[in-house]
C-alpha cells in the first residue's frame, strides 16, 4: 500500500509541476529574475501549495504514525554544518543559473527535452561524485 500511495503521489506532484509550469526553465528563470520582467506567477503556485498542504499537516502532525507508514521519519540533525551549506549553494546556484531542480528535470524528462536530459545526468553525476566524499 505504502508504494501505491507513493506513486499517486508522485503522479499528482508531477503533474502539478507540469501545469504550473515548473518544468519550464524559462517560467523558473522569470519568476527568480526579480530585477528585469519578474514573472510573479510561481509565487502563486507556492501560495495554493500551503493553502492545500498547512490544514493537511496540521490535521495529521499530532498523529503516532502517517496512515500508510510503521513510523514518521523526520530529521535529528539540525546542525548547520560546511557540508549543508555548500550544498544549498550548489542547489540554489543550479536552480538559479538552469531554472530547473531534482523534481522538475525529472517531469520533464516525459518530454524528451535534451536541456533536461543532459541536465538529469550531470545530476545524478553528481550525486555519485558526492556519494564518494561522504
Amino acid at each position: 500500500m505504502n508504494k501505491l500511495v507513493s506513486l499517486v503521489c508522485g503522479i499528482i506532484f508531477g503533474m502539478g509541476l507540469i501545469i504550473s509550469e515548473m518544468i519550464n526553465p524559462e517560467k523558473v528563470l522569470g519568476f527568480l529574475n526579480i530585477f528585469r520582467d519578474w514573472d510573479p506567477s510561481l509565487a502563486f503556485v507556492m501560495i495554493g501549495a500551503l493553502i492545500v498542504s498547512t490544514p493537511i499537516f496540521h490535521l495529521f502532525k499530532n498523529n503516532k504514525k502517517p496512515l500508510f507508514s510503521s513510523s514518521f521519519l523526520i530529521p535529528t540533525n539540525k546542525q548547520i554544518d560546511k557540508k549543508l551549506i555548500i550544498g544549498s549553494i550548489l542547489f540554489g546556484s543550479g536552480w538559479g543559473l538552469i531554472g530547473l531542480c531534482p523534481g522538475p528535470a525529472i517531469t520533464s524528462l516525459a518530454l524528451a527535452n535534451i536541456s533536461s536530459i543532459i541536465f538529469v545526468i550531470s545530476m545524478f553525476t553528481g550525486f555519485y561524485i558526492a556519494s564518494k566524499f561522504n
